[in-house]
């Protein structure tokens, strides 16, 4: 009998680092989710994917501020290809001021969407990963373990995400599920406004964290890397 297609969920997946993981799994033939808080942004992403390999990509309007909203997304891959293999929680949200300035309104957007939402993505997904022995990745940052100005919530909440991955990593192990922490550096993203351009070409690209993350789920079964460390090879500029 044929092996089952692998199936992946990625949060926050319409764009940046989220969709460069998925154009990796794709081309490598795992079946991909991608959400976002908007259907028309997670349809756009899934439309874009198909052109890759048709029919393996699904778009999914979800927020993962909300734990309902991700059993849901969870529900609809299962729905739509019977398992899931591995979920990275990538969504992510970045408020840079120094404490002085930054606002409740940002504090709680940043710690709901970076730190509990990998918290509510994790409680949606066990069970599922728990049946196929699966991988559960998140996207952190060396912003996890190195602390800088105007960074008070950015900070917290990765730091956050590195202590809760290496936790449920001890917690599910047992029960044959991998958990990995991504953490990267400068990456070529939009993210917190920033817009990318050619100036960006010595930073990480989105597909090499895609990279990495294909070569996680290939490590022999025995071998778990629980905590990855990225920078761009040469210094910024």
């Amino acid at each position: 009998m044929a092996e089952l297609i692998k199936t992946a969920l990625i949060t926050g997946g319409s764009k940046g680092i989220g969709y460069g993981v998925a154009e990796v799994l794709i081309k490598e033939g795992i079946r991909v989710a991608v959400t976002s808080r908007t259907k028309k942004s997670a349809d756009e992403a899934a439309a874009s994917l198909n052109k890759i390999k048709e029919g393996y990509a699904l778009g999914i309007e979800s927020d993962v501020r909300n734990l309902e909203s991700q059993e849901k997304a969870v529900a609809a891959v299962l729905a739509k290809w019977g398992q899931l293999d591995y979920v990275i929680a990538n969504a992510g949200v970045g408020h840079m001021a120094p404490i002085q300035e930054l606002t409740a309104e940002q504090w709680h957007e940043t710690i709901d969407i970076n730190l509990t939402g990998v918290f509510f993505s994790a409680k949606a997904s066990l069970k599922a990963l728990t049946e196929t022995k699966g991988y559960f990745i998140t996207i952190s940052s060396l912003a996890g373990t190195n602390f800088f100005p105007n960074g008070t919530a950015y900070n917290a909440s990765k730091f956050g995400v590195v202590g809760f991955s290496q936790a449920m990593m001890m917690d599910v192990r047992s029960a044959g599920i991998k958990v990995t922490t991504i953490m990267p550096g400068s990456v070529a993203t939009e993210f917190a406004g920033h817009e990318p351009s050619e100036k960006d070409a010595w930073k990480i690209q989105p597909e090499d964290i895609g990279q990495i993350v294909s070569d996680l789920i290939k490590m022999p079964a025995r071998t778990l890397p629980s905590k990855v460390e990225v920078r761009p090879s040469i210094p910024g500029k």
